[in-house]
């Protein structure tokens, strides 16, 4: 049974606060960059983005960044298939950046730590925080992310399904049961 955690205002809510949170901890917006990992992450950093713009009246780096080459499942016998990358470029510079990745769910940690590996294959920045608009724990890795949304447990059988209007024609958040 599907149940609804947040609609669309309650999203829109938590992506300003944490906008508020990335800028208030940066102490502005010298030296940031945005990066939205594929594929959610990607409009989400853009919205948060879209709030800095206005609030501050200043136009961040934004940047996407497509992890298919640095996870860690990838090298998985079964995989019989070669990964499609959509683009190995970020659009923008990182080295001495303050670099906030954003995806709409931190889970085991791997995604992230794919991302960071991949990242540092463009450069060098400053600094690296994570932004994701639920944390639904079970960490394999000792990654956190600093700037959260909402932290929702969930059970080993459950699953978050973050929907965008821009792929998904709706904003919410749902846990969901996984199909057996």
């Amino acid at each position: 049974m599907t149940k609804e955690i947040w609609d669309a205002s309650a999203m829109k809510r938590a992506l300003t606060r944490i906008t508020y949170e990335i800028i208030e901890r940066n102490k502005g917006t010298e030296d940031l960059v945005l990066i939205g990992i594929k594929t959610r992450g990607v409009y989400l950093a853009q919205r948060i983005h879209d709030r800095i713009q206005k609030l501050e009246g200043v136009d961040v780096p934004l940047g996407q960044l497509d992890i298919t080459l640095y996870r860690d499942d990838r090298h998985d016998a079964s995989l019989k298939l070669d990964p499609v990358v959509n683009s190995k470029d970020l659009g923008i510079e990182i080295s001495n950046k303050h670099v906030i990745l954003v995806d709409d769910v931190i889970f085991t940690g791997r995604t992230i730590r794919a991302a960071m590996d991949a990242l540092m294959d463009k450069g060098r920045p400053s600094s690296i925080a994570v932004a994701a608009l639920v944390d639904r724990g079970h960490r394999e890795l000792p990654i956190r992310a600093d700037f959260v949304g909402k932290n929702i447990p969930t059970s080993s059988h459950e699953e978050i399904a973050v929907h965008v209007e821009e792929i998904d024609n709706k904003d919410n958040v749902e846990l969901k049961p996984l199909p057996q």
